[in-house]
């Protein structure tokens, strides 16, 4: 908890065992247990203090591997009713079970067929996996049209405005544990899916280099892969709803 609200989870006895004292020392967090609830970790400072004492702890949490890659990006961090109340850098989200946004878009040609990633072996996660067209986190600067705008270049080289019948589909609330922490980390994210046409002459074409290649399918062989494992877990349920599955 922070400022009042819950914001995250961490794995039962995860500072204990990671070696805590030094960072308890470091940052004022105290253990605090009720009669009515699971005991919870409160970072007791003030509202306006709480992303510093965030990025501290993650810092603190880096220097002892227990965060995952580190991208100096922020990202947000809500309360349960969806209030912003901090930022935090990105590579300590899945340790601090903070949910995260993101946001996937589904491309498809004009006969039909579905535009797809393999996603680059030198990913960080799922390397070498199928996914949407594009997909990307919500950063902290952004709103959900600007984070769709830029990862949509970044990832496919395409405009967002040269896309025809660009629709928000709807979203899928994921989580599943994670490997980061050492395997102490949880994701949780919501994750806002869109669809579009992608115009005939206008292949993607990737600028960040996290994509190794783009492929045409047809709806049967995308969901043949899907059920074959083939597609990251989160591109599998975006695509479901997109099937209407």
């Amino acid at each position: 908890m922070a400022a009042g609200h819950v914001i995250g989870s961490v794995a039962q006895g995860f500072f204990d065992e990671a070696g805590a004292g030094g960072i308890l020392q470091q940052h004022p967090l105290r253990l605090k247990k009720h009669e009515t609830a699971a005991p919870c970790w409160h970072l007791e400072v003030a509202a306006n203090e709480v992303t510093r004492a965030l990025n501290a702890l993650a810092c603190a949490l880096r220097e002892r591997g227990l965060c995952g890659p580190w991208r100096d990006e922020q990202l947000a961090v809500c309360s349960p009713a969806g209030e912003v109340v901090a930022t935090v850098e990105r590579g300590a989200v899945r340790v601090l079970g903070i949910t995260t946004r993101a946001v996937h878009l589904i491309g498809h040609a004009t006969d039909g067929r579905i535009w797809v990633q393999k996603r680059a072996l030198t990913k960080p996660n799922d390397p070498g996996k199928w996914d949407t067209l594009m997909g990307g986190m919500v950063s902290a600067a952004d709103t959900l049209p600007q984070a769709l705008e830029r990862e949509t270049w970044e990832e496919a080289g395409l405009r967002v405005e040269r896309l025809h019948g660009l629709t928000h589909g709807g979203h899928v609330l994921f989580s599943r544990p994670s490997s980061e922490g050492q395997g102490a980390g949880f994701m949780v994210e919501r994750i806002d899916w869109f669809s579009a046409v992608v115009p005939d002459g206008m292949p993607p074409d990737n600028q960040d280099g996290e994509v190794e290649c783009f492929a045409l399918l047809s709806p049967d062989e995308v969901r043949g892969r899907v059920a074959q494992g083939g597609f990251t877990l989160e591109a599998g349920l975006v695509l479901a709803g997109f099937f209407g599955a």
